[in-house]
């Protein structure tokens, strides 16, 4: 990254720069959840914006979900370097191998052209779960053995061109979903936003004109490089492994090991995740931009919370990955829970490595895992088909001087839950149990925070699938802390009870009730010092 005139910025300019490309960010994604149709995106917010540069870096971000931030600079590159985008074009992406997570989350890239440019200053871009992408089963997270089940893949083409919807393309999509016209609409809101994105972007360069921002835009990428670099060197310089474990692929009822090793030397950063298990023939297959897109989250968690969140905080951090592993998975493996649950048990890797070399600052382990629930079929009512999507909270780990936080979404997810009123009203099934799930949390000096219980009743035969981890292997406490509570998934069918798999797909009847109970985090300190 270039340094030049790095002593000559304004510091004062600089955070209002630094503000100035988040504000667009955070205006894209109010665009969006407010103009979408799905509960999923309007309702949860599963969604997330971001503000790249003429060369696909990273300028800022919204305070939206890490698991899509860390990723989507793969997905505009790559949609750089295989399409030609003019003014007016709309490039529309989804594959999981070329800067993709899965399926599901569907990345919408605009170019911005200021008046007599030869090329785009600016992209703009947001990346949306959809609630059914197509695939085996309704919600398009199944319990797969290839991509080709998992949902029809987009590579990079253009949605619009020149301005103009390529209607071709729209109906192509739409004839592969389950449910086109919430499909259609959610689509819609994205490209809303990133056309209210391009505005604010076209208005700074009015204001404070062309050259002035692309010094800026270039200032806060070195600036985050030296943060980063400041944050680092306040690891001390060793080689720090952890390994953890995922319950199952799914397929195979054996645990899948990942492995990392921090090496910190001078301000720098390798990870090496060596010893991490090959890719599996289920699901929970991790690709190389969710791994990458971890790492950016743990590190970015170290430095402080006022620096740009921007592709420079990578420039430090090397990540090296076995090909064809659980962390780098590919084609045509399956990864639909790669993207949720995968990434999740990296985080735990990272920072179990991590607290061995600053125990004072890392908590325990949290929840470790989305709980994602999909259910679809016909509703007889409203005489239509519904998917519905939904990831649930857990328990927060204990932290190193206060206890985790009950019921809440942790590490690589962010969003909101969905209203009970407003599944009611969308989908043909209720909640009956929505609450903490007491004493799930693990003891310690400080305690880690408790999960949730959350129940569904179905007024009609459906298709579930339910992909979730730590039913198995429970999060782990530190400094003598003890494990959280492992989650269950149990069926209730009248009067008999099942417990389910952590990775299951199950045609429910009308009456049956779902319940999933949610882990809590790990505890943080021997129970006796506890006051």
């Amino acid at each position: 990254m270039a340094k030049k005139n790095a002593d000559k910025y304004d510091p004062v300019r600089l955070e209002i720069y630094k503000n100035l490309f988040s504000s667009v960010a955070e205006e894209m994604g109010v665009t969006l959840g407010r103009t979408a149709f799905s509960p999923n995106i309007k309702e949860r917010r599963d969604y997330s914006c971001a503000v790249f540069d003429g060369t696909g870096r990273m300028v800022a971000q919204a305070l939206h979900i890490p698991v899509h931030l860390g990723s989507m600079p793969l997905s505009v590159q790559y949609a750089i370097e295989h399409v030609e985008m003019q003014e007016g074009d709309v490039v529309l992406l989804n594959d999981p191998y070329n800067g993709g997570t899965h399926l599901p989350d569907i990345t919408v890239i605009s170019p911005v052209f200021p008046t007599g440019a030869g090329g785009p200053m600016f992209f703009t871009a947001n990346r949306a779960h959809h609630a059914d992408v197509g695939g085996m089963v309704p919600g398009s997270m199944p319990l797969s053995s290839d991509i080709f089940q998992e949902g029809i893949r987009i590579p990079p083409v253009k949605i619009y061109e020149g301005g103009r919807l390529n209607g071709s393309v729209m109906d192509l999509l739409l004839c592969n979903v389950r449910t086109p016209d919430e499909r259609r609409g959610d689509l819609e809101a994205q490209f809303a936003a990133n056309a209210v994105g391009a505005r604010r972007l076209l208005e700074i360069l009015g204001k404070y004109g062309r050259e002035e921002t692309a010094f800026y835009m270039e200032q806060l990428q070195s600036y985050a490089e030296r943060m980063m670099r400041a944050a680092i060197r306040e690891i001390p310089d060793g080689s720090y492994t952890f390994e953890d474990y995922m319950d199952e692929d799914g397929i195979e009822h054996r645990p899948v090991k990942i492995k990392a090793t921090i090496k910190i030397k001078d301000g720098e950063a390798v990870v090496d995740f060596s010893g991490s298990d090959h890719q599996v023939g289920g699901s929970i297959n991790a690709c190389y931009a969710i791994t990458l897109l971890v790492v950016f989250y743990v590190f970015r968690c170290l430095a402080r919370s006022d620096i740009p969140s921007n592709s420079g905080c990578m420039e430090p951090i090397e990540v090296i990955t076995p090909e064809r592993s659980i962390v780098d998975a590919d084609f045509p493996s399956a990864v639909a829970g790669g993207n949720v649950e995968t990434s999740q048990r990296i985080a735990d890797v990272l920072f179990g490595a991590l607290a061995r070399a600053l125990p004072g600052r890392i908590p325990a382990a949290s929840s470790g895992t989305m709980n994602n629930v999909t259910i679809g079929g016909y509703d007889p009512l409203k005489k239509s088909s519904f998917t519905y999507y939904e990831t649930i909270g857990g328990g927060m780990g204990a932290r190193p001087d206060k206890d985790g936080i009950d019921a809440i979404h942790t590490h690589m997810t962010n969003t909101l839950n969905t209203p009970i009123e407003a599944i009611e009203h969308a989908y043909p099934f209720r909640v009956t149990d929505y609450s903490i799930r007491k004493g799930s949390g693990g003891r310690g000096k400080f305690r880690g925070g408790c999960g949730i219980r959350r129940e569904y009743e179905l007024f009609c035969d459906a298709q579930v699938t339910i992909l979730s981890e730590r039913r198995v292997h429970s999060p782990y406490g530190l400094k003598g802390g003890e494990p959280g509570k492992r989650g269950v998934n149990r069926l209730v069918r009248g009067k008999s009870k099942r417990t389910l798999n952590s990775k299951v797909n199950l045609h429910a009847r009308s009456g049956d009730r779902i319940l999933i109970l949610t882990p809590g985090g790990g505890g943080h300190g021997k129970v006796k010092h506890r006051g």
